[in-house]
């Protein structure tokens, strides 16, 4: 086979499983002329329509779950159980936007003058670019193609090079639910062909990146610098705050349950676990013996406890992120090395003692790791939480649902859960501040973003 970027790698073994060509710059741009012709079409379609459209797309995901799951296991590592989940999720979101999508493009009407009339109507832009990331390879692009498409917005979608084939299937799906050619193109870019031609391209106009913060900083600039509107998720590192609690052990189950979904790596996973000093010692004791429960079996498997990550070289820099904050004095109380057997399957890691200097307070970690932290006041954890450069989502645990609120009202972060686990639902915008991103997905926030809200002025 001839190498290229875009190609499938099971996590499991490191085998490559099959290879895409990266598209050429010719290609590219065809698919930007497609995608901007089709807009005039699609942008005058009934929103009826384009709801019609969405609701077979969600019923499509619910036919196809299996082979989709089964899809995303071999790419990135997914196990089956949880590959459905993210599917099912899917279908969740067109439906919503489906029956929603008229509701929330209805004409707004502004106070004035008796002897006039204002309003607000919400337009399609035009052309957008999504570039996704491979951690959640459907629920990702879902999230911001299923309100796009419901404005009359057209799509070229860049996903991640190790999710090639969901990439592929996905723009199939939107085709067999009658979206018409050229109103979804998968796109096999490379990261030169985004900055060098479709962002300085005017037949696009705007971009939304989910990924890291380094991808996120490059493609703001590029967009700036060409006058297009972004939406940016990018990292974090969530503070799970227990102030009391009736069952420690049950607590520490459930926020390790709620850390290990997807194998630790979700932006929106709670990284830093913040416990109240009378509860700490039996809190870290019992997520230790989680921890040490956990043991490596192939994404599918029935009983499956521990998938690898999502390729070698993420396993890698997971465990060097470990180790360096170990070296520098941090308490390592399981985990902290790679299975032997080959693959990407790492032990699961409990941290205490890590504190600011040290590789792991401000970097995140991309895996199964929790970070454990002491604190005798609320006025502690809340400064603790607040002392990151993220500031997406935070959880409040607490028997007394007003102390919850009091602590979760003082949190900088674009979401907030109270007695909780962090989650994503279809209804629920999803986004963050600081270093997190700017904008919002999902519920009815997510049509407010990529839109002309047009005002229109009547004097009678």
């Amino acid at each position: 086979m001839t190498t290229t970027a875009y190609r499938v790698t099971n996590p499991a073994t490191g085998e490559v499983a099959e290879e895409f060509a990266t598209a050429t710059d010719s290609e590219i741009l065809a698919a930007l002329d497609r995608s901007a012709t089709t807009f005039t079409e699609w942008s005058r379609t009934t929103v009826a329509e384009r709801a019609k459209v969405l609701a077979r797309v969600a019923e499509i995901y619910s036919e196809r779950a299996e082979e989709l799951a089964e899809v995303i296991r071999l790419e990135m590592g997914k196990a089956v159980p949880e590959g459905k989940g993210e599917v099912g999720l899917c279908s969740l979101i067109y439906k919503y936007f489906a029956d929603n999508a008229e509701s929330f493009m209805a004409d707004e009407p502004l106070r004035g003058p008796k002897d006039a009339t204002a309003m607000i109507r919400r337009k399609p832009v035009g052309s957008l670019l999504g570039i996704m990331p491979w951690n959640f390879p459907y629920y990702q692009v879902a999230r911001f193609a299923a309100p796009n498409l419901a404005l009359g917005n057209t799509i070229l979608l860049k996903h991640a090079p190790q999710c090639p084939r969901s990439a592929q299937i996905m723009e199939e799906i939107f085709i067999e639910a009658g979206l018409p050619e050229g109103a979804y193109i998968n796109i096999y870019a490379s990261n030169e062909q985004v900055a060098d031609l479709i962002l300085p391209d005017p037949r696009n106009h705007g971009v939304s990146l989910t990924g890291s913060e380094r991808a996120g900083a490059a493609v703001a600039a590029e967009a700036g610098k060409n006058l297009k509107k972004v939406v940016l998720e990018l990292g974090g590192s969530d503070p799970y705050i227990l102030l009391d609690s009736a069952d420690v052990k049950e607590s520490a189950k459930t926020f390790f349950d709620t850390r290990m979904g997807n194998t630790g790596q979700a932006c929106n996973s709670p990284k830093r676990m913040i416990v109240m000093d009378d509860l700490y010692d039996d809190f870290v004791s019992s997520i230790t013996e989680e921890a040490k429960k956990r043991t490596p079996a192939t994404p599918g498997e029935d009983g499956a406890r521990l998938s690898p990550l999502s390729s070698v070289a993420a396993a890698d820099r997971f465990i060097e992120q470990v180790q360096d904050t170990v070296s520098q004095g941090a308490t390592l109380l399981a985990g902290g090395k790679k299975y032997d057997g080959g693959g990407a399957y790492v032990e699961p890691v409990v941290l205490t003692g890590v504190e600011k200097g040290m590789r792991g307070y401000y970097e995140e970690l991309f895996g199964p790791a929790v970070i454990v932290y002491k604190v005798g006041t609320e006025e502690e954890a809340v400064e603790l939480a607040n002392d990151t450069p993220f500031g997406l989502g935070a959880a409040v645990f607490s028997g007394d649902i007003e102390r919850a609120e009091r602590v979760g009202s003082q949190i900088d972060s674009g979401m907030v859960f109270l007695n909780a686990p962090e989650g994503t639902r279809e209804f629920l915008p999803f986004g963050g501040v600081k270093r997190s991103g700017v904008g919002r997905e999902l519920g009815p926030l997510a049509m407010d973003e990529f839109v002309n809200k047009q005002l229109v002025y009547k004097q009678d």
